[in-house]
């Protein structure tokens, strides 16, 4: 393999894998303790979706997982002791709590982001639609109650209930049908996720777009990239301020290697989330697959500002030394004739 290929594939495995566990340390496995719960932006409706979450030992040593669609973390195998769960978006305020696991494991934590002051937050809480507004109050109430159940307490079984009687009460209610698939998708069911993604999109008479988003999504970890392409494209379609639609039609145009249209994308996902760091790192995927070697670096450089300490932060670094290399300067060349 080529000096390029070796770049190339160093930085794959940066921008594609999962950031599930540092392993600049190990805990003892011998210990089947855990801490998870959910991060939000600002209150516990709005779930902060791909952030970064950092587990440090009263030791300073660091474990990082990202959150899922729903805001989940799930830090697993820890011996008893002293722990603090960290979250640091900029934009809002770090947030860091204190976690005792002497007498048992840490369950349903809920970390909040507070915005700064005159920060722009590119998580902002989403527009509640004409149609919501037209939903009886009842099957609202229960919407309100499933998402409480769902996010914040972590009653994934809890929160379809609500939704369904909000459902009952509002048979048109997709939005209801759409959180009752994020919550099969807590629940690992992914079959009966999909199921539900695509019935709020029925429901809606095709014009939901955040059902296709979810349901384009699930087709893009699939590996059905020309499936989930259409479906994200025509929710990005429907809901035009969805950064998280233009981010995954990036995923898809870019697995596709349909490189201009995944840049396309992608820029317009920045322009929406500027402090939303998965976007860099597609953004340094495609760039880098374009030999742009200083446009990478400049990626590169706004991901470490928004994720210097996790996992992937490490291999950012590493990534970046090498791209570094490529566009040193090289010393001018002698004059063909003397002056």
């Amino acid at each position: 393999m080529n000096r390029l290929g070796a770049v190339i594939a160093f930085a794959i495995v940066f921008l594609s894998s999962a950031p599930s566990s540092c392993r600049a340390f190990q805990f003892d496995t011998s210990h089947l303790l855990s801490v998870n719960g959910s991060v939000y932006f600002n209150d516990t409706s709005h779930p902060a979706s791909h952030t970064f979450v950092t587990l440090r030992t009263a030791e300073g040593e660091e474990r990082t997982e990202q959150t899922t669609e729903s805001g989940e973390f799930d830090f697993r195998q820890l011996s008893s002791g002293s722990y603090e769960v960290e979250v640091s978006v900029q934009g809002f305020e770090r947030a860091i709590v204190p976690v005792d696991l002497s007498f048992g494991s840490a369950r349903g934590l809920s970390v909040v982001l507070r915005s700064q002051e005159n920060a722009e937050d590119f998580a902002r809480p989403a527009v509640v639609s004409n149609h919501e507004l037209s939903i009886p109050q009842k099957a609202r109430d229960s919407m309100a109650v499933g998402k409480i159940k769902l996010y914040q307490r972590k009653d994934a079984a809890g929160a379809i209930q609500d939704f369904e009687h909000a459902i009952a009460a509002a048979p048109d209610y997709y939005e209801a049908e759409y959180q009752i698939g994020m919550a099969n998708l807590t629940l690992g069911n992914r079959y009966e996720a999909s199921a539900n993604f695509q019935k709020s999109i029925d429901m809606s008479d095709g014009k939901y777009g955040e059902g296709f988003v979810g349901l384009g999504t699930m087709k893009l970890n699939m590996k059905e990239y020309s499936a989930g392409e259409k479906l994200i494209r025509r929710g990005v379609e429907l809901s035009p301020a969805s950064w998280l639609g233009y981010y995954e039609l990036g995923r898809a145009e870019f697995y596709q290697r349909n490189l201009d249209d995944a840049k396309k994308a992608a820029e317009q996902a920045r322009s929406l989330a500027p402090n939303a760091p998965v976007v860099y790192r597609l953004l340094a995927n495609i760039h880098l697959s374009e030999k742009d070697y200083a446009a990478t670096e400049a990626d590169i450089d706004a991901y470490l500002n928004l994720d210097p300490n996790s996992v992937e932060g490490q291999h950012a670094r590493k990534l970046r030394e090498q791209i570094a290399q490529k566009i040193e300067p090289k010393p001018a060349s002698q004059p063909l004739l003397s002056q």
